[in-house]
């Protein structure tokens, strides 16, 4: 199985003497292709840091971190971004959508700075936006939505360019119950079908419907392989 996500000895410093904080301390992770996991964590755990690296939107102060076979620790900012643009799709708790802009406009976005040709845009944005469920609401615009549509027409989005990766950031942290199970059932669809996620989240019902459960504490990885249906959140916190 080829390996997606590798951080060896991945240290984060921010700040010098006593400013200095230590986000991430020497981290190991690997996650393989097509595997579905949730990092968890309490407030400053590292588990946003992590996050942060792993999308390429920060580097690491030491260490290595291949994406795809990519050494990706030192590359340029405008590399950095090509990576982020070709290989990984964001989902985040706010659905950064622009407002101006229908469903469709918003989803072809990714492909212009892309450089994909106009008619492809049109295909594969309106082809992402029916497998998320929103095949009949092409031409609304944010506000026309509701707050789980406008974050399926962000999951078209960040599916558009066909990513090796998708990584979601407390993506139901702004839902209700029924619209996130909803939203839930789409991840696990992407994934069934071969793609790649990653999810922080703070909610043990959200994390317990992934794979297999990372959990930070301190700064270092604690647990790298729960299995969700066991997932307790005292229990590792009390660990």
């Amino acid at each position: 199985m080829q390996t997606i996500i590798r951080l060896k000895d991945v240290s984060k410093v921010y700040g010098e003497g006593n400013t200095e904080v230590k986000a991430l301390s020497a981290v190991n992770l690997t996650i393989q292709s097509g595997e579905y996991c949730a990092i968890m964590g309490p407030s400053g755990s590292g588990k946003s840091t992590a996050m942060n690296i792993i999308g390429c939107l920060d580097r690491p102060t030491s260490g290595r971190y291949d994406l795809d076979g990519i050494d990706v620790s030192r590359l340029s900012d405008d590399d950095l971004a090509h990576i982020r643009n070709r290989k990984i799709g964001f989902v985040f708790q706010q659905f950064h959508l622009l407002p101006q802009l229908s469903a469709m406009e918003n989803v072809m976005l990714p492909m212009v700075y892309a450089s994909v040709p106009l008619e492809e845009r049109s295909h594969r944005a309106e082809e992402a936006l029916t497998r998320v469920g929103l095949g009949n609401r092409l031409n609304n615009r944010p506000n026309q939505l509701s707050g789980g549509q406008q974050q399926r027409v962000a999951i078209a989005r960040a599916i558009v360019n066909r990513p090796v990766l998708l990584l979601a950031d407390e993506p139901t942290g702004a839902l209700d119950s029924k619209t996130t199970e909803e939203v839930m059932e789409i991840f696990a669809e992407l994934n069934a079908s071969g793609m790649t996620v990653v999810m922080v989240t703070h909610e043990a019902d959200v994390a317990s419907q992934s794979r297999r459960v990372v959990w930070f504490r301190d700064g270092q990885v604690l647990h790298d392989h729960l299995d969700p249906a066991d997932l307790n959140q005292r229990a590792i916190a009390a660990s």
